[in-house]
């Protein structure tokens, strides 16, 4: 069996995708950004939750999928899983992106199984995507999906290292900036352990992510 965990914040006008929302607002004068930009975030969301679904069922290999919820109390985040499919949903608690990974990657290792972490920016995320990710992961302690920022889009811990959180490569890694996979990558080197990369993916961040999807 293994997790994908999709880290999702509730999509609300002000406090998700801002930058996209200031560039709504900067480049096209739309006074209503933040409530677009909303809409674009659900959609994001509902489409990441389709795909993970649609892998649940397709592979020989057991998927169990979690939701990671950031900006919800317990039962709201409960019934916001529901509505997308799925039914395991956890809080993402606080703390640095770096802190969150790991409370959710150790479900992973008091139930022993590996963990597919992913976000909900990913207009291009499709089911090939997360299966190579999968039978790589079966291969390798480390999988990561390179993002064209310098940072990956996919987390994968594997059945051996998911046993032994003191040597995640998650430590002292530079989290938002543009060196986060080469860290990532050096830091899994130095504990010797093998990795894998699967394809570059581009978050939507900014209304220039944005341009290739419309029309």
């Amino acid at each position: 069996m293994v997790q994908i965990v999709v880290m999702a914040r509730w999509p609300s006008p002000g406090r998700c995708k801002r930058r996209l929302s200031r560039d709504l607002n900067h480049e096209l004068g739309l006074a209503n950004s933040s409530e677009r930009a909303t809409r674009i975030q659900r959609w994001l969301t509902q489409h990441t939750a389709a795909v993970v679904r649609g892998l649940a069922g397709a592979m020989e290999i057991e998927i169990e999928p979690v939701l990671a919820v950031s900006g919800l109390g317990p039962r709201a985040a409960t019934r916001w899983g529901q509505q997308l499919g799925l039914r395991q949903v956890r809080l993402q608690g606080r703390g640095q992106l770096g802190t969150r990974l790991r409370r959710q990657l150790m479900h992973g290792h008091r139930h022993n199984r590996p963990c597919l972490v992913i976000g909900t920016d990913l207009p291009e995320l499709n089911p090939d995507d997360l299966r190579q990710a999968v039978e790589r992961l079966e291969q390798h302690d480390l999988v990561l999906g390179p993002a064209s920022d310098g940072g990956y889009w996919l987390l994968g811990i594997g059945a051996s290292l998911i046993r032994s959180p003191q040597h995640w490569p998650l430590i002292g890694i530079p989290w938002g900036g543009p060196r986060v996979l080469e860290a990532t990558l050096e830091a899994a080197r130095r504990r010797q352990l093998s990795s894998a990369l699967v394809a570059q993916r581009n978050d939507l961040d900014h209304w220039s992510d944005l341009r290739p999807w419309q029309g």
